[in-house]
């Protein structure tokens, strides 16, 4: 049988993390991943009724794109979003599509920059972070979210609604996995009776807010022109049309 003739066009994207939350051997420490362009199968993978109907679409996309050998659960959110954004690009061009306020605004996609972020933080790949709450003082470490852990907390949120339809647990839920340590002890009851019992609404938003600061992403930020001629930022939207140009 000859050699294929036909080769597939790569592109390294860079990583918001810039590798620094991976252990030194891991493939993205050089805070680069290789992806192909995507292809008629890829488009077939995006209109499957079962991937989409279980949620997992998206993620089938990326395995089928991502040459660099890496599991999607360790990837960082952050570096997610970013390769979800490099995937629209390689897919269908840097020019998306949206719509405020009822008025139609092109986004140009390879814009959009990854947020900067405080090196010094991100040492050794150890994703572990010590942080002294604002208002109780507690002092506690905590971790950034992964694909892997993002996952585990939404099957245990869909647990608990499942047994307790009425209940709106999400909060309390991701403080318990994103807290690893309080006051040095890690012991899971530790962290549960402190979510449950001690921590303080306003504490717990302070901790979500410092996360999101430090938290390697991209930014999804956009300037357009509104109404009133005037320059406007505003949040890039990601809805069902995203992968799909003409589903306007």
């Amino acid at each position: 049988m000859s050699e294929n003739k036909f080769k597939f066009p790569t592109e390294e994207v860079d990583l918001p993390s810039k590798g620094l939350l991976y252990p030194k051997d891991h493939p993205l420490s050089s805070g680069k991943i290789e992806m192909k362009y995507m292809t008629a199968r890829e488009e077939d993978i995006l209109t499957n009724q079962n991937y989409i109907a279980k949620g997992i679409v998206l993620d089938k996309l990326l395995q089928s794109l991502i040459i660099t050998d890496v599991k999607l659960k360790d990837l960082f959110i952050g570096d997610k979003n970013a390769i979800l954004i490099a995937s629209r690009i390689l897919g269908y061009g840097k020019d998306y599509q949206i719509k405020y306020n009822g008025q139609a605004h092109t986004v140009d996609l390879s814009l959009l920059e990854n947020k900067n972020i405080d090196e010094d933080l991100f040492k050794g790949g150890k994703n572990e972070f010590d942080w002294e709450l604002p208002h109780s003082g507690t002092k506690l470490t905590f971790r950034l979210l992964t694909d892997g852990l993002d996952k585990e907390i939404e099957a245990e949120i869909k647990g608990i609604q499942k047994i307790n339809k009425g209940a709106s647990p999400e909060v309390s839920t991701r403080m318990k996995y994103l807290i690893t340590s309080v006051e040095g002890d890690s012991s899971g009851k530790t962290i549960r009776d402190f979510v449950d019992t001690y921590l303080l609404a306003r504490d717990a938003k302070a901790l979500r807010d410092h996360i999101i600061k430090i938290q390697p992403d991209i930014e999804l930020k956009a300037t357009i022109t509104n109404d009133y001629d005037e320059l406007e930022e505003i949040d890039v939207p990601i809805s069902l049309n995203f992968f799909f140009p003409d589903a306007n």
